[in-house]
């Protein structure tokens, strides 16, 4: 269906995890690189592609990571190594703002018809997620001439200094580092698995209390910009119950708020359709997108109403390497591969692949409370006792450090530390798939 990976689609562990060449390495990691920059499994990568990541010892691990979501195409996608070689021939940087090229205007014009709406749509290109966050509240800041920003518990949208405040979770995201940026408040959303009066009360009573809280605590003719992760990724793969985003959107509607969609985890086809807040017919005013944008290179963007994107002025919106043209042709390739393959019906296969698993597991192992997601976006909360849902934090680590000797990498997430994460490369072979959830049995078969 795919085209073939230059890596063996086949797990195979040689060494103990982490290896002898990634032990060596982690060695000269730790002699120069800040201790600050932690990584989750210490092996090297020397190369990945479908479903599968080669360490530098020959070691294979079945991939549901993703690089934190970002290769939703794969790795070294066909179209993105060909588009990005091409143009890398041609020039590698000139600055948009000095002399601009097509590439920038090609991706602005795909997000344009992508993204939801059909009303005319205006972009800017950055280089990370955070970024693109922060820009979204200038913008939002310039139209309304309002400064409030209103974000909510669980929330994840970045590590530069505006986007720490907007952040929910302290450590490690936000500790020691403040203080932070001023005129950020956060309210309720509607979590589902840990709403007091049970999931089905969850939608309509989370949207009321956090439109309460706004117009008392804040005053809605005060907020620029309502800032919400259609699923909330980092928080551990939340779906806000149904009818809370739709009246949070309105509420934004009715009072003048900018409404901003952060799709940069649930975009570009990760949860079976190009934007998740699609699933309940959202239309934000402006939408921010990285990670899957572009096959895996530093691309980042913020698309809206174009009258919305228009109010900052001239040179406010930019920098030096934002919409750099060789992500700029990652990103066209990576959208190719989208539209070629039928990537999100390839996420709806995986939903319904992973959800079946995962459901028998949940039967098996009283370890795990919930199973939810959408698409490729998939996680399991770990409680200590289903009665209570006390989180279980140690369990989930220990869960991920099973896994990854095995051979399958996955992820720890959430408020709590208790969510394992599976967001796996929309590439991914069944069988592969299929192998990485049997590892992820066995690991709770041998520490549950």
């Amino acid at each position: 269906m795919f085209a073939a990976s230059v890596v063996p689609q086949e797990r195979r562990i040689l060494t103990a995890i982490p290896g002898p060449r990634s032990q060596q390495l982690m060695a000269r990691k730790k002699s120069v690189v800040a201790d600050g920059v932690a990584t989750a499994l210490p092996i090297f990568a020397a190369s990945a592609g479908g479903g599968i990541l080669e360490d530098v010892d020959g070691n294979r691990l079945i991939d549901l990571g993703s690089g934190l979501g970002v290769t939703v195409v794969g790795n070294a996608a066909e179209a993105v190594v060909r588009r990005l070689s091409a143009q890398a021939t041609r020039f590698t940087h000139t600055a948009f703002s000095v002399t601009p090229y097509e590439g920038y205007i090609e991706v602005c014009e795909a997000l344009a018809e992508l993204t939801p709406g059909d009303h005319a749509k205006k972009s800017a290109l950055f280089n990370s997620g955070a970024e693109a966050v922060e820009n979204a509240v200038k913008i939002a800041r310039a139209y309304t001439k309002r400064q409030a920003v209103v974000v909510f518990d669980h929330g994840y949208h970045g590590r530069t200094n505006l986007t720490m405040a907007l952040t929910a979770k302290n450590m490690p995201y936000k500790h020691g580092f403040g203080p932070f940026a001023p005129e950020v408040y956060r309210v309720p959303v509607a979590y589902g698995y840990r709403w007091p009066t049970g999931a089905e009360n969850a939608g309509p009573e989370a949207a009321a209390q956090a439109i309460d809280q706004i117009s008392k605590q804040v005053g809605a003719e005060n907020v620029a910009a309502i800032i919400i992760e259609p699923v909330l990724g980092e928080g551990g793969v939340i779906e806000p119950a149904k009818g809370f985003l739709p009246a949070i959107r309105q509420f934004a509607a009715d009072n003048g708020i900018v409404f901003v969609a952060d799709e940069i985890q649930s975009g570009f086809c990760r949860t079976g359709q190009w934007f998740a807040c699609e699933d309940e017919g959202i239309v934000p005013d402006l939408i921010t997108t990285a990670k899957g944008i572009a096959g895996g290179l530093p691309l980042a963007a913020v698309t809206g109403c174009a009258e919305i994107m228009d109010a900052a002025h001239a040179g406010g919106l930019g920098g030096t390497y934002g919409g750099n043209p060789v992500a700029c042709a990652g990103a066209l390739g990576a959208i190719e591969t989208m539209k070629e393959f039928d990537l999100n019906a390839r996420a709806k296969r995986i939903e319904a692949i992973m959800k079946a698993r995962l459901g028998a597991m949940a039967e098996k192992f009283d370890i795990i409370g919930d199973v939810r997601g959408r698409g490729a976006m998939i996680a399991i909360e770990l409680v200590k006792d289903r009665a209570t849902k006390e989180p279980n934090p140690e369990g989930a680590s220990a869960l991920a450090a099973a896994c990854h000797q095995k051979g399958a990498l996955v992820l720890v997430t959430g408020t709590y530390g208790n969510v394992l994460r599976l967001l796996p490369p929309l590439v991914i072979g069944e069988d592969l798939l299929n192998e990485g959830l049997d590892v992820l049995h066995e690991a709770l078969d041998g520490h549950v």
